[in-house]
């Protein structure tokens, strides 16, 4: 497939909540982050992605097991090669949330992972290298307007994940909204 088209080369849904432990579980290994990565790109078969993350394909099989028991990764096609037949992976979303709610059975979800670590670890040879771009900024707003602001950085996410893939290197992207402890200013009325 040429470098050329929207990503990825099957349907999938644009958002899924994780609400399991085991679909947070599984997301949160870095090596599944990988796989989901580049699932992203095009469906891949075990092979494809053993050979893209130099690892055995065992070790890969197991991973994307993982992945499809949580719900992360279907099955998107498959084709006949001799007596085999190809099974070809690919996400069940463009985008996958941790979600506030408990599961049915009561669970709960697991606070170990954390999208800003992931970019933390994946950024260090960028900043390093003088090539990591970045912002922080601080503003006093209302949960309601902090809500408004991440819808719209969910759409930019979207329409990253939507680019072509045509450059010779990936590039991470990270954003978040979250409640800090920073100092505020008393207002001017005190």
């Amino acid at each position: 497939m040429a470098g050329s088209s929207s990503p990825p080369d099957y349907d999938l849904a644009d958002r899924i909540a994780l609400t399991q432990p085991s679909q947070v579980r599984a997301i949160s290994h870095p090596l599944r982050t990988t796989i989901l990565g580049l699932l992203h790109e095009r469906a891949a078969t075990v092979s494809e992605l053993a050979v893209a993350l130099e690892r055995p394909k065992s070790t890969v099989a197991h991973h994307v097991k993982v992945l499809n028991e949580a719900g992360l990764v279907q099955v998107v096609r498959t084709r006949r090669v001799r007596a085999i037949e190809e099974r070809f992976y690919g996400r069940t979303a463009r985008m996958f949330y941790v979600g506030v709610e408990r599961s049915a059975d009561g669970d709960e979800l697991p606070r170990d992972f954390n999208d800003f670590e992931v970019a933390a670890r994946e950024s260090s040879g960028a900043y390093r290298d003088g090539k990591l771009w970045g912002f922080i900024r601080h503003a006093r707003i209302s949960e309601a307007q902090a809500s408004e602001f991440w819808e719209r950085m969910a759409e930019l996410v979207a329409e990253f994940d939507q680019l072509p893939r045509a450059g010779e290197t990936m590039y991470g992207f990270a954003v978040g909204v979250y409640p800090t402890d920073q100092p505020t200013l008393p207002s001017d009325d005190e």
